[in-house]
């Protein structure tokens, strides 16, 4: 086995992720790529959390913008992130991993309440810990929740995985000039307002010194080259190194 460069990450993926081409709900056979690229990572010995969002079920905020409360529509969208983290689960028992689901919203017939001892005891076993519905508050997103859950379990770094090859000054797919950035410090980025992930998550890894590493989740072993050490995607931390 080759040696990893960390010992315990916090992968982020958007819902959207699961949806492929479908654009709404899941694609299994996305979501079977998926759980490959986290089974190769995990072949390291590394222990791994994961969030995901809802966004391919439901978004919270979009729905708050057509008029529905957006304290509402903010737990629809934590309960769609449930609904992603069972399917995750699942796939990845089936590949014989061990895998436990942490709720910040109590709902113990399918989930287990957060509680960040036990996660900690759950990731130094070996096992994959997915953590869901965000912080279990409004008004919060689910890169917040990750900045949070990576926080708490004392990750070295978060794993963000995207549809490109990390952040750029803007939207490469419409603009071909878009310039690329191997790293930034976490200042930088605020100030730049780049959509790395949004100002409160940004902050929050800011103040406890997690590295952000944004990757194309869409080349295949992307994820076990980062955690091997490789430098591959956007390097944000506090240094830009």
């Amino acid at each position: 086995m080759s040696k990893a460069y960390y010992k315990r990450v916090l992968l982020k993926f958007s819902g959207e992720a699961l949806a492929g081409k479908k654009r709404f709900f899941i694609d299994l056979s996305v979501l079977d790529q998926l759980c490959e690229e986290i089974c190769s990572a995990k072949s390291l010995g590394i222990e791994i959390g994961i969030v995901i969002g809802g966004g391919n079920i439901f978004r919270g905020l979009s729905a708050s913008q057509q008029g529905m409360d957006r304290v509402k529509a903010d737990y629809m969208g934590m309960l769609a992130t449930v609904i992603n983290a069972l399917a995750i689960q699942d796939a990845l028992e089936r590949k014989d991993l061990k895998v436990r689901v942490m709720s910040a919203i109590e709902m113990i017939e399918v989930a287990e309440p957060m509680i960040v001892r036990k996660a900690n005891a759950y990731l130094e076993n070996g096992e994959i810990v997915i953590f869901c519905a965000g912080t279990g508050r409004p008004f919060f997103s689910t890169d917040t929740g990750a900045a949070l859950r990576a926080a708490e379990i004392k990750a070295d770094a978060i794993l963000k995985a995207t549809k490109v090859d990390g952040v750029y000054d803007k939207d490469p797919e419409t603009n071909p000039d878009a310039k690329f950035f191997n790293t930034l410090d976490y200042q930088t980025a605020i100030e730049k307002q780049l959509r790395v992930m949004d100002l409160t998550a940004i902050t929050l890894c800011q103040d406890n010194e997690i590295p952000i590493i944004v990757y194309n989740m869409k080349k295949s072993g992307n994820l076990k080259r980062i955690l091997m050490g490789e430098r591959i995607g956007t390097i944000i931390s506090r240094r830009g190194k």
